[in-house]
Formats: structure tokens, C-alpha cells, sequence
């Protein structure tokens, strides 16, 4: 990638999320592209080592992005900058039964994965569009291609960032503008943990799936990383939805029982 997507793409890259994960990843990625980052995550001191380590031009900027007013005062953080290459990469999940979790972590999850990508490009895109050249990177997931039993908010966010991003896509054509959605399987990052799943050691490295993503822009709507994930992206478009819930369901049960029974062994 070297400086190409710098010279293609020139002015700031934004990063929300990026104190782990896929984040610190696009993060680094685009600063050896060339890069000046803007980081935004709530875990400051690890936004600030991750910037300690990269060879460019980073402005740190702690938020919450659930806050009602973060995503304004992150447009105001980045006044004067030219943002040129947004990722908006922050989100999380959580798995179990719907009425078992508490309301307020299903609303910050849909405030943080599905308003907070909203905004972000209410706020970046018109400028992008005047200037005629910029990228856009929304994560969603394979989770959002099939509905996602005892995973179902964080399956329905992904949706509406697969459905956001598709859409833009096709409203940026031809304006200079890029827009491309992420869509990873299994990933060596911390979700797993967080969503009170059992980590899947098999899943891809988190570097391989960013540098498809960083790839994939100006060639099509959607990067699914992984060839069994974009066999399963294409079924599940073909298959009806009832289907696809009840096979989802029966393997997501199954590893919510494996996560119980291994819990219960480490117990025992």
C-alpha cells in the first residue's frame, strides 16, 4: 500500500474505536500509508500509547461516542483538519437472550453502532463530496447478512451498517467519494471477550482483514474477508430469512452452552 492511498486519498484519516482491535490495526496501517490520524475511543491512555508508536501526525481525542453530543464535538475536534479518510470502526456486542440483557447496554449498543456511524457522515461526507475525493470505511460484520438469535441487536446494528454503507455507496458514485463496508467473520480481537462469547482461536488476524477493507475501496460496495464467510454472505442473501434465523440460532445456542459447560468446568 506504501503511499498510494495517501496520494489517492490526501488529507487526515479518522479512526473511532481505535484503542483495540480492528481499530489499532486501521490506525497503524494508515499511518504507514502516509497518513495524519485522528483517534477517537474512550480508553485514553491506550490511545495514547498507540500514538507514542506511529511514525506521523496524531491528534488524540478521548470520547464516548454513545454521549448524545460526541459525535459533534468530534467534528469540532477535527475543525481545520481535512478529513479525507473516515473509519468508523467503533462498536460492540453483547450475546444471551433480548429480555435477560439490561435495556440501556441494547440502546448505547444501537447509539454506538448504528447512530454514531450516521452522524459521522453527516458530519465528514459533505466535505468530502466539495472537494470531490474521500473514503469511507464502515465495520459491520457478516452478523448483519441473516438475522442472529440471542445475538439480536448486535446482529441488527450490523445490518443497518451493511444497508447504510451499501446505500452510500451508491449515492457517493461518481463524486470522487469511496465508500466501502467491512464485513469480517471471526477476528483475533477483543470482541469475543467483551460479548461474553468463548474466543475463537481460529478466527483471522485482525491485520489481513484491515488491509482487504483499505483495499477493497473504490471497487465495490462491500469486503467480506474470509472465503467461507463470503459463501455464507451470498447464501444467506438467497436463503429465506427463516431459515437462515433457525441455523444462526441453533449454532449460536450451541456456543452460548459451550461458553456456559466451559465456565462451569474452569468452576469445578
Amino acid at each position: 500500500m506504501s503511499g498510494a492511498l495517501h496520494e489517492r486519498y490526501p488529507g487526515w484519516a479518522l479512526v473511532t474505536g481505535a484503542s483495540s482491535g480492528l481499530g489499532t490495526h486501521f490506525a497503524e496501517q494508515l499511518a504507514a500509508a502516509g497518513f495524519p490520524l485522528i483517534l477517537t475511543a474512550r480508553r485514553e491512555d491506550r490511545l495514547r500509547e498507540l500514538a507514542d508508536r506511529l511514525d506521523t501526525d496524531v491528534q488524540v481525542v478521548p470520547l464516548d461516542l454513545t454521549a448524545p453530543d460526541a459525535c459533534d464535538r468530534l467534528g469540532e475536534a477535527a475543525r481545520g483538519r481535512d478529513v479525507s479518510m473516515l473509519v468508523a470502526n467503533a462498536g460492540f456486542g453483547f450475546s444471551g437472550r433480548l429480555e435477560q440483557q439490561p435495556a440501556a447496554l441494547s440502546e448505547n449498543m444501537v447509539r454506538l453502532n448504528c447512530i454514531a456511524p450516521t452522524l459521522l457522515c453527516h458530519t465528514f461526507l459533505p466535505q468530502m463530496r466539495e472537494r470531490g475525493n474521500g473514503a469511507v470505511v464502515i465495520v459491520s460484520s457478516v452478523a448483519g447478512f441473516q438475522p442472529t438469535p440471542f445475538f439480536a441487536v448486535y446482529g441488527a446494528t450490523k445490518a443497518f451498517d451493511l444497508m447504510l454503507g451499501e446505500a452510500l455507496w451508491v449515492e457517493c458514485r461518481g463524486t470522487g467519494v469511496d465508500v466501502v463496508t467491512l464485513c469480517p467473520g471471526s477476528t483475533r480481537t477483543e470482541f469475543a471477550k467483551n460479548a461474553h462469547m468463548l474466543e475463537d482461536e481460529a478466527g483471522m488476524a485482525p491485520g489481513p482483514v484491515v488491509a482487504a477493507a483499505l483495499r477493497g475501496l473504490g471497487r465495490g460496495p462491500t469486503v467480506v474477508t474470509g472465503l467461507a464467510n463470503r459463501f455464507a454472505a451470498a447464501l444467506h442473501r438467497m436463503l429465506p430469512r427463516s431459515w437462515t434465523a433457525s441455523a444462526t440460532g441453533a449454532v449460536l445456542a450451541r456456543e452460548l452452552l459451550g461458553k456456559s459447560s466451559a465456565a462451569a468446568r474452569r468452576d469445578a
